[in-house]
């Protein structure tokens, strides 16, 4: 499905931003749609902007300065959008994601398994069977907002949230699953853990995956688990992926 300029609705979003939303969806023809419209509007606009973050259905462009003239804005941006169409090349990526489905990482897993009527092996089967598109990045540095979950481990949010989550819990929130790429507070339920470091303040792509790539999960045993995270921490391990 093609989106419309007229499908998008602008708005101010404080003195020093646009808010442009899109339809109340998440569906990877509109993601596409956002990919293009923020490719065009970053080339356009370059140094005058700080930023254009991505949601599931809008983009937030930040300006460098304060906005003199909003409706003047807002006609530029929807002149850009009939330009972003297949004007740029959209590089994507399918990253293979390690994982460790394991009690001793991911101790929730049992308890998450009872709950669906299933047994690990099922869930860590239907887990690593889609190939998830990532749609965008946020709530943490590095946490991919991912889409493609089996409706049958859908699972709602824990009731009371778990105090502190160990980096690379990968678990299950509603319909969605992703990656903590920190420790953190969390109300998803944990299934597995990954060794990968999806946020480094050092790099100069601080988060190697990128809106629009996909992700597949594998799994992969304890002893891999130890294997990889060694290589990490001496820079020798590189993440599988392949172009789209």
């Amino acid at each position: 499905m093609k989106y419309l300029e007229t499908q998008f609705i602008y708005k101010q979003y404080g003195e020093h931003a646009i808010l442009i939303q899109g339809p109340s969806k998440i569906d990877e023809n509109l993601l596409e749609s956002l990919l293009f419209y923020k490719k065009s509007i970053e080339k356009f606009y370059d140094e005058l902007i700080i930023e254009v973050i991505l949601s599931y259905n809008s983009i937030l462009v930040n300006y460098a300065s304060t906005i003199e003239n909003v409706y003047r804005e807002i006609l530029t941006l929807k002149s850009l959008f009939s330009k972003a169409d297949n004007n740029f090349d959209l590089e994507k990526r399918l990253w293979e994601i390690p994982v460790c489905y394991t009690i001793s990482l991911a101790p929730e897993l049992r308890s998450f398994a009872e709950a669906k009527s299933m047994n690990i092996e099922e869930v860590i089967s239907l887990h690593t069977a889609p190939l998830y598109t990532v749609y965008f990045i946020g709530f943490l540095p590095g946490f991919l907002y991912l889409g493609g979950l089996d409706s049958k481990l859908s699972m709602p949010r824990k009731s009371t949230p778990s105090k502190k989550l160990t980096k690379g819990s990968v678990a299950i929130g509603g319909n969605q699953t992703g990656i903590y790429p920190c420790v953190s507070p969390g109300g998803w339920h944990v299934i597995g853990r990954t060794p990968l470091n999806f946020f480094d303040v050092n790099s100069s792509k601080c988060c190697f995956v990128s809106p629009g790539d996909k992700i597949r999960f594998v799994s992969i045993s304890e002893n891999e688990y130890n294997d990889i995270s060694l290589l990490i921490s001496t820079s020798n391990y590189v993440c599988k992926s392949e172009f789209l």
